[in-house]
């Protein structure tokens, strides 16, 4: 599902991430200037990730105080965070913070595992951690 709006409303981005169901993204029509950003924010949701603006992301950490949760994250783990709140894959956050993808990996996993959230068939870890992002 993927929310085009003119404004942000923190509470329909919320339940929209809430609900932890894959290909999701909320973006705001006057920030699509590139076509080829808007398509691939399109394939990105289609394939079951997300696209969430830059903008849309800084409200929605703002919204809240609980900034606790990612207290134990370093300061690079949190930066892969916030890029995963993006919708960017690992590829995409290694390119963007220079580093390897191996590295990326090694952070997103221990964000994983600083957040308390093991393996699991039933839920996406990754949407689970955006979550706490947003939330905190």
């Amino acid at each position: 599902m993927l929310l085009f709006s003119q404004y942000i409303e923190t509470k329909y981005a919320t339940r929209l991430l809430a609900a932890g169901s894959a290909g999701v993204g909320y973006l705001l029509k006057d920030r699509v200037a590139n076509v080829a950003e808007f398509t691939d924010a399109l394939s990105r949701v289609a394939a079951g990730g997300t696209a969430l603006d830059p903008e849309v992301v800084t409200q929605l950490a703002g919204a809240s105080s609980r900034a606790a949760d990612l207290a134990p994250l370093t300061e690079r783990e949190r930066q892969v965070l916030s890029l995963m709140a993006e919708g960017r894959s690992n590829a995409a956050i290694a390119q963007s913070l220079t580093v390897s993808a191996g590295t990326v990996e090694k952070h997103v996993a221990a964000v994983f595992d600083k957040l308390g959230l093991p393996a699991s068939q039933d839920l996406n870890r990754r949407v689970l951690a955006v979550i706490r992002h947003l939330h905190a």
